[in-house]
């Protein structure tokens, strides 16, 4: 009897544990049955010939320990050729026994050639990460080149940058004196290159005195000429910091009013302290009752953490509308936690009460922008810190104390890793930090006011019931997956796959979903606008970076485009935030960590609609269901008015506007198909006419906290001067040097 050919199978995109167990599979590396079974994930490659008697190969029941992570396997290597009758040859793939397993984001891969040369031919193929299998399954062998799709994939995030940074023998450019951060590397798209050529014929015709007699050549001389002018305001603005003066006198440590105070610590504990848990309340108002009764018996450290407090509470505040000088009061408030944290042996600031001080310090210089961008260094010492006290190690390891000491210890070291990761993600360093590091475990999900200094007994809420502690705990669950981010991110010899930003990407967004149900709970569960703007900003911003080199290579590579999509999706989050007007405050103020997430989101959304419309005006589509771009073109505006907002709020950084203007306009001329040479420069020119207008409004309402004659120049205080990173915004210009 003639043997019967075997009909072709659907194919198999569900993983062997999923299909043997019947339930459907998200088809991740690996998927979350796997991770939650604690079980190996294998998906099987199956072509069209008959199988044989033999059993597939099962995956192994028992799954790795939890906790181990490296890198989803690579594209590189796993492609496979073809045969005249489009199957996969065997001798380019691996056999039964090189099974390509995931566990947690773990593989590994064995490999017995002698197992290979002994397979049968009719055998069903081998194991294959799922995604690499689905794209060879719907491959056709004659359109499989070189300049495949599925080849580009092979391309690392480090090797795209490279490429697109003009990077050959190093994978490093110094912006001044630091790394190049991430939100200037996603700045070098190409779609902005006109901006960039515009800006910088302007400062080549002016250095070299060669200013062409045309309407062109005067608005670009115009636009280098106030550009310097704001600068040059922007200097004398920050003569008067501490930090400039070789000596200064004794400063300042009044606090405002007592009602006034109030109103700024009362905003503190209802906002920061959810997510940066640095103080127990009603501790520290019992010591912040005792400070203003007997202020002249203060400690220092008292004194100085109360006035943290109010300062960080005052950026939520009207206050700083009606007297713009308290901003200057705050600083030097800042300055002086900053030199009692860098007293010299002083053993006194190693204590709880110093790593508090060390916590609020840090928050307070990135809203306030002074050194925000250095915190990455900072927070390397506080960590130390932190570890020499022994942060790191649980309660239950150290000597007995207080339920209360105990929680403290807890919600302190979950600050200080929240910290780490925020500060490593915006200085594109290596946290400093690894899981095997500290077994320190999490806070009790409990409020304030159900923990004292008497407490002997304590029971947490359920996780899923919010209380004060909620938010950090949601931040504390995601440190695992953030730090495996980071590592591939700015790793010495790590390499970004495109396969590793799917998976973590889809990991971060599933555990975050599922880790901050209550937080969508709305009023019932407590939560206000602030809180889930803050949560989702603290998050979503390690989705723009991780998939930020393939985002930029979606135009050429339509495989890359998921990658586009998740770039965009957090972007349009992080500009377009839940209504709340004290979050509002808080973006048009803040610095550090905060203005390096509106940076992320602005290179992302500009170079979008740069590319729709550029894209749009070839294919004649322009002004077909416009709905996308006019969507695109109003968050632009609102980031314009953000950015023009902040300097009103005191930052000195002018380029924002100047670009966004800039932007705008050269979007305008794509659609009507004119020249955009001359639109571009004036729209610079007029935005950096305004900005110069605001900044002299500002230095004739803000006056210097010592307004005596210091007999130094900003040269002679700084050398050459040059513009500083913390107030700069080169996303548009990395190369650049502004001095």
């Amino acid at each position: 009897m003639e043997r019967q050919t075997r009909r072709r199978r659907r194919p198999a995109l569900s993983c062997l544990e999923c299909r043997r167990r019947k339930i459907k599979c998200n088809r991740n590396e690996p998927c979350s049955h796997c991770v939650s079974a604690k079980l190996k994930c294998v998906y099987r490659v199956y072509s069209d010939e008959p199988t044989t008697d033999q059993q597939p190969h099962q995956s192994d029941s028992r799954g790795e320990a939890p906790g181990t992570s490296t890198r989803v396997p690579s594209i590189v290597g796993l492609t496979p050729t073809f045969t005249e009758h489009s199957q996969p040859s065997r001798s380019s793939v691996t056999s039964p026994s090189a099974t390509v397993t995931a566990t947690g984001g773990q593989s590994s891969t064995s490999n017995n050639l002698s197992q290979n040369n002994s397979q049968p031919p009719d055998r069903a193929q081998d194991y294959e990460p799922g995604l690499i299998g689905i794209l060879q399954r719907g491959s056709r062998p004659e359109k499989l080149s070189a300049n495949s799709p599925i080849y580009g994939l092979a391309e690392t995030g480090q090797d795209i940058l490279a490429r697109q940074l003009g990077l050959e023998d190093s994978r490093i450019i110094l912006n001044k004196t630091r790394i190049l951060g991430w939100s200037l590397r996603i700045g070098s798209a190409e779609e902005f290159e006109p901006l960039v050529a515009c800006f910088f014929s302007a400062a080549k015709s002016v250095k070299e005195d060669s200013v062409p007699d045309t309407e062109l050549g005067a608005a670009r001389t115009q636009m280098w000429t106030l550009l310097q002018k704001c600068k040059s305001i922007a200097k004398s603005m920050k003569v008067g910091r501490p930090s400039r003066l070789l000596s200064h006198p004794e400063i300042d440590l009044s606090p405002p009013s007592r009602d006034l105070a109030d109103r700024m610590v009362t905003l503190y504990f209802q906002y920061f302290e959810s997510t940066h848990r640095v103080l127990h309340a009603p501790t520290f108002w019992s010591e912040y009752q005792k400070w203003w009764d007997h202020p002249e018996s203060t400690p220092a450290s008292l004194r100085l953490k109360a006035l943290l407090v109010i300062g960080i509470g005052s950026c939520l505040s009207s206050h700083e509308d009606k007297d713009p000088g308290f901003r200057n009061t705050v600083h030097q408030w800042i300055y002086a936690a900053q030199t009692w944290l860098a007293g010299p042996l002083e053993k006194d600031r190693l204590n709880i009460e110093g790593i508090q001080i060390y916590c609020l310090t840090i928050l307070a210089r990135q809203i306030f922008s002074i050194g925000g961008d250095l915190a990455w260094a900072s927070v390397g010492s506080l960590i130390h810190m932190a570890m020499q006290m022994g942060l790191h190690r649980d309660p239950k390891h150290l000597p007995a104390m207080s339920i209360l000491q105990a929680e403290l210890r807890r919600r302190l070291w979950a600050t200080i890793l929240e910290m780490v990761l925020q500060s490593a993600l915006d200085s594109a360093m290596l946290p400093r930090i690894s899981l095997d590091d500290f077994d320190t475990e999490a806070p009790s999900n409990n409020n304030d006011d159900e923990i004292d200094e008497s407490t002997t007994e304590l029971q947490p809420h359920p996780k899923d019931k919010y209380t004060d502690a909620s938010m950090q705990l949601v931040l504390l669950d995601l440190v695992p997956i953030r730090l495996r981010i980071l590592k591939l991110l700015n790793g010495l010899n790590s390499e970004l796959s495109y396969l590793d930003a799917l998976a973590l990407s889809s990991e971060i967004i599933e555990e975050y979903q599922a880790c901050s149900k209550s937080t969508r709970e709305g009023e019932r569960s407590g939560m206000t606008p602030f809180h889930r703007n803050l949560l989702d900003y603290l998050v979503r911003r390690f989705l723009i970076p991780l998939h930020g080199p393939f985002a930029t290579e979606a135009r050429n590579n339509p495989l890359f485009y998921y990658s586009l999509k998740v770039s965009l999706d957090s972007a349009l989050a992080i500009i377009s935030p839940e209504p709340d007007e004290c979050f509002s405050r808080l973006m048009a103020i803040g610095g550090g960590m905060f203005r390096e997430g509106i940076r992320y989101a602005t290179s992302v959304i500009t170079r979008e609609l740069i590319r729709q419309v550029k894209a749009r005006r070839t294919d004649g589509t322009l002004h077909r269901n416009s709905q996308y771009i006019e969507l695109l073109k109003q968050t632009v505006n609102d980031m314009n008015t953000m950015s023009i907002e902040r300097i009103r709020k005191g930052e000195t950084n002018v380029k924002s506007p100047m670009f966004l203007s800039m932007i705008m306009t050269y979007v305008e001329a794509i659609e009507k198909n004119t020249p955009y040479e001359l639109a571009v420069a004036q729209s610079g020119r007029d935005s950096l006419e305004m900005c110069y207008n605001l900044l002299r409004e500002k230095t004739g309402t803000i006056s210097s906290p010592y307004p005596y004659n210091t007999g130094l120049t900003p040269r002679s205080l700084n050398g050459s001067y040059g513009f500083d990173l913390d107030l700069d915004w080169e996303s548009f210009l990395p190369d650049a040097d502004f001095s």
